[in-house]
């Protein structure tokens, strides 16, 4: 496992209803296979209503979702003041870049949790009702003109545990050949 020296969990929020941000906590408890103890989003499969009325019986790709801190910077540079949890994030990091990790890369949490990463959040009009233009403030263009999406990644629970603003993030690099992630 490679440990990044100042990659950490900046905070951690959960909330058990189906609204847009979450509460910071000063802990959460991660229970493996299903997400978050007492989040809306708990469950082996999907439970973010727009996909559930799809096809309920999918696998949650999404127990956890992550945002990076230095998005939060970002957006603050453009005007936009958006604090830990606001944009529906359980864990916010900092020092750890999301959105390059390979699909299948695992993420130490504390003592005790890890996650797979499984690919990128599309953000959704939901971030407008925050504040009018942050949804397209959460995207780019790369050189080649193809979408970047910046609203984090998500992930399902590998190891339970709890997890605590402060905690050391450990990234282990998936076997084979990176995949990039895939919108889930």
């Amino acid at each position: 496992m490679k440990t990044e020296t100042q990659a950490r969990v900046e905070a951690a929020a959960s909330d058990d209803a189906h609204r847009f941000g979450k509460i910071c906590r000063d802990e959460i408890r991660l229970i493996a296979g299903l997400g978050v103890e007492g989040d809306a989003h708990l469950g082996v499969t999907v439970q973010h209503l727009s996909r559930k009325a799809k096809d309920p019986d999918a696998a949650n790709l999404r127990q956890v979702h992550l945002i990076h801190g230095e998005l939060l910077d970002e957006l603050a540079a453009k005007g936009f003041a958006v604090a830990p949890g606001e944009l529906g994030e359980n864990i916010t990091t900092r020092g750890v870049a999301l959105l390059d990790l390979p699909e299948g890369t695992i993420l130490s949490l504390g003592a005790e949790a890890s996650v797979r990463v499984t690919g990128l959040r599309n953000p959704c009009v939901q971030i407008d009702r925050l504040q009018k233009g942050l949804m397209a403030a959460t995207l780019d263009r790369a050189p080649d003109g193809s979408l970047i999406r910046k609203a984090g990644v998500m992930a399902v629970v590998v190891t339970g545990g709890i997890v605590r603003p402060g905690d050391a993030v450990g990234i282990t690099p998936p076997p084979g050949v990176p995949r990039p992630l895939p919108v889930v």
